[in-house]
Order: C-alpha cells, then sequence, then structure tokens
C-alpha cells in the first residue's frame, strides 16, 4: 500500500515513516526539503499519485494566529484538493487535545480550521488529537523560566512519549477510518509542576520550581481539564520516567 506521510521528515512524520516501511508499505516522506509543500501545492499531485492513505502531521512554522491560520487553510484545501484527484482513500490527521476547552489561543483556532476542512471534505478520515510530547519538556520548563526559578501551573498533564504517537499513527494509517476524532495520551495523569520538578531533578537542572494557579502555559492560564484527553483515550505504553532514562543515556 502506498501511504503518504506530509511533514515526513519531522520528528513524529520520521518516526511514522520508520514504521510503516518496516511492515513493508511503499512510504513517501514529503515535505518542502523532498520538493513537496502543501501551502503552495508544489509536488502534490506527483507525491499522491496511486496513493491510498495520506498521514498530516505537518505544522505550521509559527504559532501566531495570523501565520498558522494562512497555514493550515492554504495546507488543507491544497491537500484535501489533491487527494480528491488522486482517489485517497483515508486522511489521517495529528491535531492536539483540549483545544475546545482552551479558549483565545489563536494556534488551537488554527488547528480547529483544519479539522473543520478535513470534516467538510468527502474523503474518509480519522483526526487524532493528542496531549503534549515529553520531547517538549525542556521547553516547558523554560517558558516558566524567570533566573533560577520555574513558575508552573499545578493542573493536570499526561503527556505521551513520541515513539507511542508514532506507533499510534501508524497503526491508524493501516485501519479503517473513523470519520471522527480519537484521542491519545501517555499512560500517567500528573501535575504540571511535579513533572517538571522531576525533570529537573532528573536532569540535576539546579532551578527551583514555584507552584501558581495562574501561571502561564506557553501564553495560556490552564485548569485540570485543559491538558488531559476526555473519556476512553487510546493511551501510549512508555512512562516519564522510562523515557527520560532513554533520553539521558542518548545525550
Amino acid at each position: 500500500m502506498k501511504i503518504v506521510i506530509i511533514g515526513g521528515t519531522g520528528l513524529i512524520g520520521s518516526k511514522t515513516v520508520d514504521r510503516l516501511r518496516k511492515k513493508g508499505h511503499e512510504v513517501v516522506a514529503a515535505s518542502p526539503r523532498s520538493g513537496v509543500n502543501t501551502v503552495t501545492g508544489e509536488g502534490l499531485k506527483e507525491a499522491l499519485a496511486g496513493a491510498q492513505v495520506v498521514v498530516d502531521v505537518a505544522n505550521s512554522p509559527s504559532f501566531e494566529e495570523k501565520a498558522a491560520m494562512e497555514f493550515f487553510n492554504a495546507s488543507g484545501r491544497n491537500l484535501l484538493a489533491a487527494e480528491t484527484f488522486a482517489g485517497v482513500k483515508h486522511h489521517i490527521a495529528l491535531s492536539v487535545v483540549g483545544m475546545e476547552r482552551v479558549h483565545g489561543y489563536g494556534y488551537f483556532l488554527a488547528k480547529l480550521a483544519q479539522e473543520n476542512l478535513i470534516k467538510a471534505s468527502r474523503i474518509p478520515y480519522t483526526i487524532v488529537r493528542s496531549t503534549q510530547f515529553f520531547e517538549f519538556t525542556g521547553a516547558i520548563a523554560q517558558s516558566g523560566t524567570v533566573g533560577q526559578t520555574v513558575t508552573m501551573s499545578p493542573a493536570f498533564f499526561q503527556p505521551i512519549a513520541a515513539d507511542d504517537v508514532a506507533d499510534i499513527m501508524a497503526d491508524v494509517a493501516l485501519g479503517a477510518p473513523v470519520n471522527g476524532m480519537i484521542e491519545i495520551a501517555g499512560p500517567e495523569r500528573v501535575r504540571l509542576n511535579e513533572l517538571i520538578e522531576r525533570f529537573l531533578k532528573a536532569t540535576k537542572d539546579p532551578r527551583k520550581v514555584v507552584t501558581d494557579a495562574h501561571a502561564l502555559y506557553f501564553g495560556l492560564e490552564v485548569n485540570d481539564e485543559s491538558l488531559v484527553p476526555g473519556e476512553n483515550p487510546r493511551l501510549g505504553k512508555m512512562r516519564f520516567e522510562d523515557w527520560l532514562r532513554h533520553s539521558l543515556s542518548e545525550n
């Protein structure tokens, strides 16, 4: 089966490509680097010729609302039009858990616009909404850092390993479209401030965590429902400590 991975050279895309190729499928890792640009439409027709499945894990280069909205609207329209022409049977998109519960964040509005384009098309689809990746833990800590203090919300958090995301994306690519949305998350629900403390301790980082219920998460004030999935999510297997131990052993 021919499967095209849009954003196939990124963190999740490259891992998904690897898993599907190991299962014997013809996989195209499509990105501007390989001459496929969903925003301009360049290379789409050629890349999608003969494809049965398209997995879109590409992300906007900017989280600013206007730029993200322009990216997801242009990319979504071009990609879905090219898939219609090619006769693609299953469109899969990676999205974000909790977007409807966090208001006023422009990037989430852009992702919702992307989802709406998918739902309005006639292509069978599956939208996979994921929680944050373990791989962004350091960036989360840095976002709350002033001097040697890291101010963090105590809101519940349920991040997932990128390897687990890729496993699930590959499984979904080989399954039937659900014509709806599934949520995925890591196996542990923890407090955000506590997870960051565990991360700093394990990495021997001298910064101290200060807990503040109004601390912003990348500019957003969050609560216990903002960063976790709803009922019956599909859970990854890797626990945070196992990921962290493996990550530290590689560095």
